[in-house]
């Protein structure tokens, strides 16, 4: 792509633009902006899986992040930052220089105790800490250069040194431009099976009167398919399947004995992988029959696992070679790739009780919060001086084809006053958001796509969600907890850890609170008042403490935080929530026990049997308890539907003197135990009430 493209100068222009007030509104430097931006559209389009933040510079060395993925592949990323509104040409003598000094920080991680020149509480220790632990079991290091430039080298050779394959790649200004032009599904993987295996793979083409599609059946080599994993890992894997396996999974037991002991009866005992791709080049083979030479733009959508365990099964010397695996291949043209694969990927794996493609951005729950955002309207604030609104960017690139729709620059200028870029929210961003308040610091701890699909998983085992303004509202408040919460914690000296230390302490702000943090305040204002940013100093020093103290034995300080352990940890210790933060909490007004049929009415049947331990419990708690707890549950918009109801007519129930059955009390268990463990105890509170 030419470095004069008007397209490119466009998308350069808005790039520098987004990132320069991303570094405002986050406190960050102007180089971790840049990074953090570049990481994302990576992570997003599946490139790589782990990746870290972390600026180090020492003689020699540099970068600009890490990731360890699968225990054996370690990427390394350096930014070189040109910060021009128009494109800038990298040269490849700062490209080669960029290179030698990542190779060099893995040399000194690898071969001896790099991390030992660092203060252990900064992120340039636990950086090297890991890549330390790991240098043994790393088979693949994969050095990335970031740039907001235009890089004038495209390719470079893979080279293998001292056992460890060594991968360069430069994602430069054109290849981000071009990558989210295609929109999520990254740089389209091309298989050539007679360069790659010799020969083509034999195929039955199937003929689907009226389809808008061609599907071909095949039988895949075991070595073929282990091969191309090899290269292109999980982007292999459509986006939805990549990160449900990733976030469940492990490698099918029986699925690896047979590989093991009885390789030639895998093809009769697996279902298979069915893939999809969007061109298909064939050519017919010398005994007439049919063979691919050519897929384009291939994608497993459902054979995840199999294809993972040939790969591993493979990696420790197993002989695959006599494994074969059926294949049906779809081909639809590009241009409907992203209608039809999510929904190939959503029934090829309806085993699953979480359809895979419910756990994406085309999900009901947020297609109806871009909408609301598109709607509701935040009040003027000093720093805003008139009405705006919050920016869901459901997919990325929606906030830069909305301006770009803006023809004129008034237009522009007004859009973005309006939807400043500070004010915009990812659905990555949304899942931190409401996994910190749900007290799951450690998930939001795990990385951006790990704690999305948590996220979505949570929402569909708590049912439908029908977001309203009120919804949207309260998410935008927390938004605006997390993001001052940043900036509380960058001017503290910790040296290091700030997106843990946020997640912890907020969590612990979510969970001495019972959540009754008058979220409804901070969006009519806009901003948090000093009683609670002093109270959220306060909790980060609490968060920083225990994330770097012995309680996390031989952990490194990020792997500590991504342990539910932790969060326990956290929340046992003792906090008093200041009297000034106290009065401004919600008060959760009386629930009236009226006697009226129950919408769960039939749960309740059954015998009570005098002598059941879990039902004389349960029994003995006061009604006004569970009363209270559906309250709280309404008030703060916490547990399910079918819960808060429930709470409420075992609170009538108890409330006439009468016992739970043996169906009702594992609920009712259930029910308390849950509340709790968000930090509201209904009977710690009718014996302490907590003043208005």
């Amino acid at each position: 792509m030419r470095i004069d493209d008007p397209a490119l100068v466009s998308f350069a222009a808005a790039f520098t633009s987004e990132v320069a007030l991303d570094a405002s509104a986050s406190s960050d430097s102007d180089d971790a902006a840049l990074t953090r931006r570049l990481l994302e559209t990576l992570l997003d389009v599946g490139e790589v899986e782990e990746a870290s933040i972390c600026e180090l510079r020492r003689r020699g060395v540099e970068a600009s992040g890490f990731g360890v993925e699968d225990g054996d592949t370690l990427n390394l990323f350096l930014t070189i930052g040109k910060r021009s509104p128009t494109p800038e040409t990298v040269t490849r003598s700062e490209i080669g220089n960029a290179f030698r000094r990542m190779e060099a920080l893995w040399e000194r991680c690898r071969d001896g105790p790099f991390h030992e020149s660092f203060d252990e509480h900064t992120d340039e220790w636990s950086m090297a800490f890991q890549i330390h632990g790991a240098a043994s079991s790393i088979r693949r290091l994969r050095l990335h250069v970031l740039t907001d430039g235009v890089a004038a080298v495209e390719f470079i050779p893979t080279e293998t040194v001292a056992g460890v394959e060594i991968r360069r790649s430069v994602w430069d200004l054109a290849r981000v431009f071009r990558l989210e032009a295609a929109g999520s599904r990254g740089e389209p993987i091309e298989i050539h099976f007679p360069d790659r295996f010799g020969a083509p793979l034999p195929c039955l083409p199937i003929g689907v009167p009226g389809a808008d599609y061609r599907a071909y059946l095949a039988s895949f080599p075991g070595e073929w398919l282990a091969d191309i994993y090899e290269q292109f890992g999980s982007r292999l894997l459509e986006k939805n399947v990549r990160s449900f396996l990733q976030f469940t999974g492990k490698v099918n037991r029986g699925m690896r004995d047979t590989i093991s002991t009885d390789p030639p009866r895998f093809f009769a005992y697996n279902n298979g992988i069915s893939a999809t791709a969007s061109a298909v080049e064939l050519a017919t083979l010398p005994d007439g029959s049919r063979g691919i030479v050519r897929l384009l733009d291939l994608q497993i959508v459902n054979g995840g696992q199999t294809t993972a365990s040939l790969h591993r099964s493979r990696r420790s010397k197993v002989d695959v070679s006599s494994i074969a695996v059926q294949a049906k291949i779809t081909e639809i043209d590009g241009d409907r790739l992203d209608e039809i694969v999510p929904l190939i990927s959503q029934f090829a794996n309806s085993q699953n009780k979480v359809s895979l493609a419910d756990l994406s951005s085309n999900d009901p729950f947020h297609i109806e919060i871009e909408s609301l955002s598109r709607s509701v309207w935040a009040e003027p604030t000093e720093k805003t001086m008139r009405q705006t609104r919050w920016f869901y960017e459901r997919a990325r690139g929606q906030y830069a084809d909305a301006l770009a729709r803006e023809g004129t620059p008034a237009r522009r200028r007004t859009f973005r006053e309006v939807h400043p870029t500070s004010q915009k929210i990812t659905k990555t961003d949304l899942a931190k958001f409401e996994n910190t308040w749900a007290q799951r610091p450690w998930e939001v701890s795990q990385g951006a796509q790990k704690n999305f699909t948590a996220f979505m998983l949570a929402v569909h085992r708590r049912g439908p969600v029908q977001p309203d303004v009120a919804h949207f509202q309260r998410l935008v408040a927390k938004a605006i907890l997390f993001r001052r919460a940043e900036r509380i914690v960058s001017a503290q000296d910790f040296g290091g850890y700030r997106a843990n230390i946020v997640a912890y302490a907020l969590a612990k702000l979510s969970n001495a609170t019972q959540q009754r943090l008058d979220l409804g305040a901070i969006w009519k204002t806009q901003e948090l008042d000093q009683t609670l940013e002093t109270a959220i100093g306060e909790l980060s020093h609490m968060a920083f403490r225990l994330l770097t103290s012995e309680e996390r034995a031989s952990a490194n300080v990020t792997e500590w935080a991504k342990r539910e352990a932790c969060w326990k940890k956290m929340q046992a210790i003792p906090w008093q929530i200041p009297d000034e933060l106290r009065g401004q909490l919600v008060m959760l007004g009386p629930k009236t026990a009226q006697a009226k049929s129950s919408p769960v009415s039939s749960v309740m049947e059954g015998a009570l049997p005098e002598h059941d331990p879990l039902v004389q419990a349960m029994s003995a708690i006061p009604g006004d308890a569970f009363l209270a707890i559906a309250n709280w549950a309404k008030e703060t918009d916490n547990l399910t539907t079918w819960q808060r109801r429930f709470s409420y007519s075992i609170g009538v129930q108890l409330n006439k003197g009468r016992q739970l059955s043996t169906k009702q009390a594992p609920h009712a268990e259930e029910v308390l135990a849950a509340a709790r463990e968000l930090g509201f105890d209904p009977l710690a509170q009718s014996s302490t009430p907590v003043p208005p």
